[in-house]
């Protein structure tokens, strides 16, 4: 392990040297299943021919300019990402952690402008998670990481149970100024959040005076099989924010809004040096234009429902349950096993897996995982959780 980088990540003893499609090698040319994608990032895979070739040709031409001006890839992407999502206004960012920083900042901005003052809590939701930052991880609805040694976090956030219709009679006031919803809770379980429930809070929320918001950095471009997973929960949020898969592992994120909260920011409200720099776009270019064709969307859906249906079917007593959707899978574990354990014998098997929650193996693949990756991947996998039954 290199020393000379802190290990905030509690990063493995590995070190990658290539990688092709859904396939990675080690230094020592070891292959292993790449069933993590960069915790989704890596969306079309590794050295995906088109995305490469326009990276190449965008660094010959200009990698950034400042925010100053515009560039003209990233004048086309705005157009299409909001054409394609329906929104229509939209903020580029780094990450998914600065994309939900300025819905934060968009949400409090409203509220001041639309009850003063009272008018600054953001209710999300418990086991949801938001980010890393100081406002984002107060956002996160889990106390595992507000820790001591960080405090104090900052005022003006509540959170809810999911799918809990009782707690909606209350959850909501006329010091609300934002629903802050995770489409799929991933890192908290990958937790299915209920249509009729995301429907029913999103009502109670405006009815209050707020607006509602979702946190895509996960489920957005078509992780889930569908471009938002938000259009498929129905719930119309005023703010959507994306980042992850967004460019295809190059650094991005977004804020989208529209409806009420699309005049809220003004310049000044809030920027970023880096934020939608001319490569990042071009990236992201290929990346929407592969994604949002319905016939892929199609076969990561097929994917998906392969990949739980195999693993149901094996019947592996310490498997307690199968959810997700698309290529956001979790497999919840008999709680008397620990998941990072069998991330670890998965890896020494090579397979790349993660974990979610206290009990939940988590797979995010590419999205263009090859049906030959998926039997590789899946053969590990049964391996392992068998080996773990003995």
């Amino acid at each position: 392990m290199n020393k000379k980088i802190v290990n905030n990540y509690g990063s493995f003893d590995i070190t990658f040297v290539k990688a092709k499609g859904s396939t990675m090698w080690d230094k020592k040319d070891k292959k292993y299943i790449d069933f993590i994608a960069g915790i989704g990032v890596n969306c079309l895979g590794h050295n995906y021919k088109p995305l490469v070739r326009a990276i190449s040709r965008q660094a010959k031409r200009q990698i950034h300019i400042s925010n100053y001006y515009f560039s003209d890839v990233g004048v086309e992407y705005a157009e299409e990402l909001l054409e394609v999502t329906g929104f229509n206004h939209g903020y580029f960012g780094n990450s998914g952690a600065e994309a939900n920083e300025a819905a934060i900042k968009l949400a409090r901005k409203y509220g001041q402008l639309n009850g003063g003052d009272k008018r600054k809590t953001i209710v999300t939701l418990e086991s949801s998670f938001h980010g890393r930052t100081i406002a984002t991880l107060t956002a996160t609805g889990q106390k595992r990481f507000h820790p001591d040694c960080f405090a104090p976090y900052l005022s003006g956030f509540k959170t809810i149970k999911a799918n809990d219709f009782e707690a909606l009679k209350t959850a909501f006031d006329d010091t609300t100024a934002a629903l802050f919803i995770e489409c799929i809770q991933g890192e908290g379980g990958v937790n299915l959040i209920d249509p009729v429930w995301a429907k029913n809070a999103a009502d109670a929320a405006r009815k209050a005076g707020a607006i509602v918001m979702a946190d895509e950095v996960q489920t957005g471009i078509g992780r889930t099989g569908i471009f938002l997973a938000s259009d498929r929960l129905g719930f119309n949020p005023e703010v959507v924010t994306l980042a992850k898969g967004i460019a295809g592992g190059i650094p991005m994120g977004a804020c989208l809004f529209r409806g009420k909260a699309s005049d809220v920011l003004v310049a000044g409200d809030h920027q970023s040096t880096f934020a939608g720099n001319p490569l990042a776009c071009a990236a992201a270019k290929v990346v929407l234009e592969t994604v949002s064709d319905y016939d892929f969307l199609d076969r990561v859906n097929n994917a998906g429902d392969y990949i739980r249906g195999a693993i149901s079917g094996w019947n592996i007593p310490i498997v307690k349950d199968i959810r997700g959707s698309g290529l956001m899978i979790g497999i919840q574990i008999d709680s008397s096993i620990k998941p990072f354990d069998i991330e670890v014998c998965c890896l020494e098997e090579g397979l790349c897996t993660t974990t979610a929650g206290s009990d939940v193996i988590r797979f995010l693949p590419p999205l263009t995982i090859s049906d030959r990756e998926i039997e590789e991947g899946l053969a590990i996998f049964k391996k392992v959780l068998q080996s773990f039954c003995k």
